[in-house]
C-alpha cells in the first residue's frame, strides 16, 4: 500500500478545528493519493471529508496525529502539518 507516515501537532488557532480550518484541511488532503487520518484521544477522522474533521472537535492546544499512508505519504503529512503550523491563516 505504500510508504506510512505519521507527526503529531498540536492545534494552534484560538477557534480549533471550525469549518474553515476543516475545509482548508479536506481540500489540502485531497491533492494526495494516499490516505489521511486525523487523530485525537477521542477520535479519529478522514482528513479528505470536511464533515469527518469537523467531528474531532478539536480546540486551541489539542494534540492531532496526522497520518498518511501511500505513494506520497511524507508530502501529504508535511503539508497538513504546515497548514497547522500556520494557523490555517487565522489569528495573525
Amino acid at each position: 500500500m505504500g510508504e506510512e507516515q505519521e507527526l503529531r501537532i498540536r492545534v494552534r488557532n484560538n477557534l480549533g478545528l471550525h469549518a474553515r480550518p476543516a475545509g482548508k484541511i479536506a481540500n489540502e488532503a485531497q491533492r494526495f493519493a494516499s490516505s489521511v487520518v486525523l487523530t485525537t484521544e477521542e477520535a479519529e477522522a478522514d482528513a479528505k471529508s470536511i464533515l469527518d474533521v469537523l467531528t474531532l472537535a478539536a480546540p486551541l492546544g489539542t494534540e492531532v496525529c496526522i497520518r498518511a499512508q501511500g505513494p506520497d505519504a511524507d508530502q501529504a503529512v508535511q503539508a497538513l502539518a504546515q497548514l497547522f503550523i500556520n494557523k490555517f491563516g487565522e489569528d495573525k
